[in-house]
């Protein structure tokens, strides 16, 4: 699979679709192409010049290529877009992509698991061309309702379980954050502390005395 196959199977997806519809992806190579090279770090300092230039974004000549890289970053977001994405917009839908490393949330690892024990338990033969009708087999398995198993799945299961996950995370670590913190600005005013103690500590003894 490459980006121009992903994408000429997409475009014939998209007009099968409801309006207002989200298409969830994975950050595979062939879904995340851009729709555009983005000036970068490894560009030249002419090349980002360039760059701005065909964006009609001015700049004074005498810039840092340091400089013109942030000018750059300042309007990135503008032009930073996946060509699937643009094509999904233009029909009216939208793609929702999952975050890295996390194949978890997405609902086709349970088909595709479900498509390999079928074909790993019915696999007798080991012959290519068996294996091949089994696959094929093991597609028309593949159900609405079953499908829509596999997403309720990872709305009230695997999601529900990330978010205590964070709720739990945060219920730990911010107080350790938060006592990182304070010891480090203690840390940072010593003397201050240091006067405070002594201040806390002598005005009894003083106040005793003048008593």
């Amino acid at each position: 699979m490459n980006g121009e196959a992903f994408e000429n199977w997409f475009l014939g997806i998209l007009p099968r679709l409801k309006d207002n519809s989200v298409v969830v992806l994975d950050n595979a190579p062939y879904h995340s192409r851009k729709l555009e090279k983005i000036s970068n770090s490894s560009f030249k300092k002419s090349e980002i010049q360039d760059w701005l230039r065909a964006k009609n974004m001015p700049f004074d000549t005498f810039m840092l290529k340091l400089q013109l890289q942030d000018l750059v970053k300042q309007h990135r977001a503008k032009y930073d877009k996946y060509i699937v994405d643009e094509m999904a917009k233009a029909h009216n839908k939208m793609v929702l992509r999952l975050p890295p490393y996390h194949c978890e949330l997405n609902p086709i690892e349970l088909i595709w698991a479900d498509i390999k024990n079928f074909v790993a338990e019915h696999n007798t033969t080991f012959k290519l061309s068996d294996m091949k009708e089994l696959f094929n087999l093991a597609l028309q398995r593949v159900t609405p309702e079953k499908w829509l198993k596999c997403v309720k799945h990872v709305q009230e299961k695997v999601e529900v379980a990330m978010w205590e996950l964070d709720n739990i995370i945060e219920r730990y670590i911010e107080p350790l954050i938060s006592t990182s913190m304070m010891t480090a600005l203690l840390v940072k005013n010593i003397d201050v502390v240091k006067h405070i103690c002594i201040i806390t500590f002598c005005a009894p003894l003083t106040f005793n005395h003048l008593y």
